[in-house]
């Protein structure tokens, strides 16, 4: 099944944060840093340089190597995520003349690499903004995809001396951050909104710059929302290690004030719950996005980790008491429930204010579940 959603050309809409981009999803968002990090750009994609009334202009190829899918998959893993991004400026795909079209895009090396892949055999001139490495959706809501600086960038590289027309194709997921008219009256550029897709991006100038409806539809199919997988997991690695050791700690509570033994016996089973409970968030909830009921994620991740700690309740039947298996119930439930949350800013299904308004909905609930999970946790043995 593949979930999808319509999205709004015009600017200033409000949209979730960060759904596929360029034909590919990203970690969410990308990059960022502060002022002070040293920025190391990538550029072994350049293999020559283009002489231009401008100056010389580097040109890029099209193959995606070994190095490339080895960023992809480090990035994917968190690793090194904050620096993959390449140079902002203008490069010159194929052996582009003032006619070829200028495609717009972000510096996050991800979303420039599927670009530079699918615009393969083309001619064209590629315009790369400052968007401090995140992906062009993103960078939209944050402004760095915005009207100031695609018309810093456009004076910078001095594009209507290279070009002899005035047109700029920018992806259709950046137009909340772009003021169309702005943008005209300060570089003397009309921008034109490409597909959603880069894949798409042959088709579409083939059909005179007219993108079909499925162009301009934001899928979220279960590839693209498995491949966010990853980054979630390890983002909550760190938490999720101290988590485990107050579980074990608080495990080994009793009428006796403290046994290993039972912290050890009983810890090993609070963290498997939590690890299944950030499991049920991060992978069970998005690949079964489409069929959990409800709307909100919050909702959808509960679902799904209140059913499989059920599950694994009725398996151990007879070797938990009562209070602990209703502690597991409740803590996975949180815990699939908040990690599910994170999906929110992933997905063309939500907007900013959605995200909040949810967030204030589920927050305090996740919290209550919680508190008494550790309270029926904790008071399970002086019950007996």
């Amino acid at each position: 099944m593949v979930a999808h959603a319509k999205f709004p050309s015009s600017p200033g809409v409000d949209r979730g944060c960060c759904a596929p981009t360029s034909g590919e999803s990203v970690p969410c968002c990308g990059g960022g840093s502060s002022p002070d990090t040293e920025i190391r750009y990538d550029d072994h994609f350049v293999d020559g340089q283009v002489d231009t009334p401008a100056g010389q202009v580097p040109r890029v190829h099209s193959r995606i190597g070994s190095r490339d899918l080895l960023g992809r998959w480090k990035v994917r893993w968190g690793v090194g995520r904050d620096r993959y991004r390449v140079a902002p400026g203008l490069y010159a795909l194929g052996a582009p003349d003032g006619n070829s079209p200028v495609l717009v895009t972000a510096n996050y090396k991800m979303t420039f690499d599927v670009v530079r892949r699918d615009a393969a055999g083309m001619d064209a001139w590629i315009l790369v903004l400052d968007t401090q490495g995140i992906n062009v959706w993103c960078a939209a809501g944050e402004g760095t995809f915005g009207t100031g600086e695609l018309i810093r960038k456009v004076t910078e590289a001095r594009l209507s001396e290279i070009v002899s027309h005035r047109k700029l194709i920018l992806p259709q997921l950046g137009a909340p951050g772009i003021a169309a008219h702005e943008v005209r009256k300060g570089c003397g550029f009309s921008v034109m909104y490409g597909p959603v897709r880069a894949r798409d991006i042959r088709a579409f100038l083939d059909a005179g710059m007219k993108a079909s409806p499925a162009m301009r539809r934001v899928d979220f199919p279960t590839m693209d929302r498995l491949v966010l997988t990853p980054i979630e997991i390890t983002n909550l690695l760190r938490p999720a290690g101290w988590a485990a050791l107050a579980l074990f700690l608080l495990s080994g509570l009793g009428p006796g004030i403290f046994s290993i033994g039972a912290a050890w016996e009983r810890g090993f089973a609070a963290v498997a719950a939590l690890a299944a409970g950030i499991l049920a968030g991060a992978l069970v909830t998005p690949a079964l996005l489409p069929w959990l009921p409800g709307r909100a994620f919050s909702v959808k991740g509960g679902l799904a980790g209140g059913a499989l700690a059920a599950c694994a309740v009725l398996w151990f039947h007879g070797t938990l008491e009562t209070p602990a298996a209703m502690a597991l119930i409740l803590a996975m439930t949180a815990v699939s429930s908040f990690v599910a949350m994170n999906f929110t800013g992933a997905t063309p299904f939500t907007s900013p204010s959605g995200v909040e308004k949810e967030m204030r909905r589920a927050l305090p609930v996740q919290a209550g579940l919680t508190i008494l999970a550790g309270l029926l946790w904790i008071g399970g043995p002086f019950l007996h």
